[in-house]
């Protein structure tokens, strides 16, 4: 019998509150209308809230809610810490280590209960995560195709090139990118978008527009404006 074949992805960003975790939710529920076993990964999330005896992280419970693989939660993320900043000042204050053997352990476990599994990394590409290691690290140590979520805003174009620059540095492959409107009010959206087109060698995975939807519906929404046919 032949194993099924995986579609494991690294999702980042051009920088925070740029679109990851909808971008994320939105792949792992376009995954499970192929029929795929998906589990969405953030191994890393800074800032929780003790709700109903645990503490809860926004980003993670979203994952969670998208997934249709019933994994622990200290799999699907390995390091959750109370405090919303930098995550290697948080760590550093709640005295944490974060390993990347450790994380990577996680996802291999994730990996091998799923067809796919949705690593969302945290902030922008090259963020620290301790005195040694960055985000840029933890992607590279995965070695997945990675896939930019760029926040469509003022600035985003050199925001995106240098994120591809950077990804290309470590040797990974941009399987695709995904334009979030970050600012519904910016000037010559389309225009900027088809600027990216022209500079990036990876295809456009969708555009997503403000999506003015309850927050248990986004993650639907968005997928409806991912073409999935990129990642087969």
């Amino acid at each position: 019998m032949l194993a099924r074949p995986h579609h494991d992805v690294f999702v980042t960003g051009t920088d925070t509150e740029i679109g990851k975790t909808l971008v994320s939710a939105a792949l792992l529920y376009a995954m499970q209308q192929q029929g795929w076993r998906s589990v969405g990964m953030k191994p890393v999330a800074a800032g929780a809230e003790w709700q109903d005896g645990a503490w809860h992280n926004e980003d993670v419970d979203a994952l969670i809610a998208n997934s249709n693989v019933d994994a622990a939660e200290e799999l699907v993320c390995p390091y959750l810490m109370q405090t919303p900043a930098a995550p290697h000042i948080v760590a550093g204050l709640e005295k944490i280590t974060i390993s990347l053997p450790h994380i990577h352990q996680c996802y291999q476990q994730l990996h091998q209960l799923s067809d796919a599994v949705v690593v969302e990394g945290v902030g922008g590409f090259c963020v620290p995560l301790n005195d040694q290691h960055t985000t840029a690290d933890l992607a590279q140590n995965l070695n997945l195709p990675v896939i930019m979520v760029v926040g469509m805003r003022l600035g985003c174009i050199n925001h995106a090139l240098l994120t591809v620059e950077a990804i290309a540095a470590r040797g990974l492959n941009l399987l695709a990118w995904v334009a979030n409107t970050a600012d519904p009010a910016m000037l010559y959206l389309d225009e900027n978008v088809a600027a990216l087109r022209a500079r990036i060698d990876a295809p456009l995975l969708g555009q997503i527009p403000r999506l003015n939807v309850p927050e248990d519906q986004k993650a639907r929404s968005a997928a409806s404006y991912l073409d999935l046919s990129l990642l087969k």
